[in-house]
């Protein structure tokens, strides 16, 4: 891989930075000042360039913003961790604002920040892939078996002129379908013209289907062509085909028939030559049955029918078009593209999507703006996501149940707490939770028991966040057993638990334990 750029004025900084990558196996290279990063980057080639970027906010010889803004410029998708020792609100804002991966206050937990890094060199690398597989990315995305029979039907029906039915959810992207088949036909230098026969009311649709002249109603002030006559050479969309008034579907079956028709108040036929595409979500051969659908139409608009699957039984695609789509709404939005963490992307993934691709494209559109960070994590997802979500609402609800962090300590010393898991917990194999022998030889307390169970049974049940559950819980009850046991007292509370001042006052900050 490609080194870590570092660079910060104070060489301690450097040091100690390049020492903990080392251990992590990772290269590093440093500068201390913005000027020769921007003079390696001039004679940089693409394998020995920065794989990120982490540089200090306030240095001699210039800005970290305004090197995060000249780099930006440079390499858009190049992951930058700003840190600075000045944790104000204008510097974190400013940082985010300039696309920085991550804002980083010093002094900070040297653990932390390695672990920052590491998860910034990750999605450096993912981004590469997946911008890879972007610069070739067809009109439409899907790897999913269903979603290729789809393309190969296209590929099918491209030299032909045969009227055709596409079914499906609605947001499923019937609508793309149709223009991807307009766009491999012989009618692609022609005009596609679309429109949903549901959102136009009964009185306008015929006009708006085929035209009318001058003064065939009330404010028919000049003649207007319908879309039959627009898409003369070219396709024409139904969309909704099902929500069509039952009167109009005669007059659909007519120009479908021998493509004459008459405009609304006129006495002359029109020819056209127009292609039919349909689209409907509803289940027409019920609807038949019912009487609400022609059954003479539905069989001369059912010649070739294609079913569009729901995104839900494509899963598989929900990585790809996800990427895409933050794509697309930053380029919208003229922003930096916000990236997604695998932990989300799978939480997103289990999501039931009865909006479709429509509703993961306005999830995307809504984390673009509202996620806090440049990663999208968890917690960043919309509360639709987060609250319908099966697996997420159990492994909260069990984080609830067991959380020994809110059970307040009564002496100032630590006691462990035996923890009877909820029922929701799956049954666990007899051989699974054990006695592991210590490094000293000796058998764990019952604390330690308890940890290695509670831990097991959050990774059965699915969860990808248990280090951060399970550490911010023992974090809460060390500070709370060690500011019960000095009464409160923080700095003599921090020097028992040999962490700094600072340390225990952020601690206590991020936990909520003021």
């Amino acid at each position: 891989m490609k080194p870590i750029w570092i660079v910060d004025d104070d060489q301690s900084i450097r040091f100690v930075l390049e020492k903990a990558l080392l251990r992590e196996g990772l290269p590093t290279r440093s500068f201390t000042n913005p000027r020769e990063v921007l003079a390696a980057l001039e004679v940089a080639t693409e394998g020995d360039g920065p794989q990120i970027l982490v540089s200090d906010i306030r240095m001699p010889g210039g800005s970290g913003l305004d090197l995060l803004e000249k780099v930006k410029a440079r390499l858009p998708g190049l992951p930058v961790i700003i840190m600075t020792a000045f944790s104000d609100l204008d510097s974190a804002v400013s940082a985010f604002q300039g696309g920085a991966f991550e804002y980083l206050p010093k002094p900070f937990d040297l653990h932390k920040a390695v672990e920052l890094i590491r998860r910034a060199v990750e999605e450096s690398q993912r981004e590469e892939v997946a911008e890879e597989r972007m610069a070739a990315a067809p009109e439409m995305l899907g790897q999913a078996p269903a979603m290729q029979d789809v393309f190969r039907a296209i590929g099918r029906l491209s030299q032909s002129m045969v009227t055709v039915m596409i079914t499906g959810e609605s947001g499923s992207g019937k609508e793309l379908v149709a223009r991807a088949l307009h766009k491999h036909s012989p009618r692609a230098n022609g005009p596609f013209i679309a429109i949903n026969t549901a959102a136009i009311p009964k009185d306008l649709l015929e006009s708006e289907l085929f035209g009318h002249e001058r003064g065939a109603f009330t404010g028919a002030q000049t003649l207007r062509r319908g879309r039959f006559e627009q898409a003369d050479g070219g396709t024409l969309f139904l969309d909704e085909i099902g929500d069509m008034p039952f009167d109009l579907q005669t007059r659909l079956l007519r120009v479908l028939s021998d493509g004459n028709f008459y405009r609304v108040g006129g006495h002359n036929a029109v020819k056209t030559n127009v292609r039919v595409i349909a689209a409907t979500h509803q289940d027409l051969e019920q609807r038949v049955k019912e009487g609400g659908f022609r059954e003479d139409l539905f069989h001369r608009l059912n010649v070739i029918r294609l079913r569009l699957p729901a995104l839900r039984e494509r899963r598989e695609d929900v990585f790809m078009l996800t990427r895409h789509f933050l794509q697309q709404s930053a380029k919208q939005l003229g922003v930096e593209p916000k990236r997604i963490s695998e932990a989300a992307l799978q939480q997103l993934s289990l999501f039931g999507f009865p909006g479709n691709v429509r509703q993961l494209e306005n999830i995307c559109h809504w984390l673009t703006v509202m996620a806090p960070a440049q990663v999208i994590e968890p917690k960043d997802l919309p509360p639709e996501v987060l609250g319908s979500t099966p697996e997420w609402k159990s492994s909260a609800q069990l984080a609830e149940k067991t959380d020994l962090s809110r059970q307040e300590p009564t002496s100032d010393t630590f006691r462990p707490t035996v923890v009877a898991y909820p029922s929701e917990f799956p049954a666990l194999p007899a051989q699974a939770v054990h006695a592991t022998v210590t490094e000293n030889g000796a058998l764990p307390s019952a604390w330690e028991t308890g940890l290695e169970a509670e831990a097991l049974a959050l990774l059965v049940s699915g969860r990808s966040d248990v280090w951060d559950v399970l550490t911010r819980r023992f974090e809460s009850r060390l500070i709370r057993t060690a500011l019960s046991n000095t009464n409160g007292r923080r700095i003599e509370a921090a020097h028992k638990l040999g962490i700094g001042r600072n340390t225990i006052t952020r601690k206590i900050q991020e936990l909520n334990l003021e």
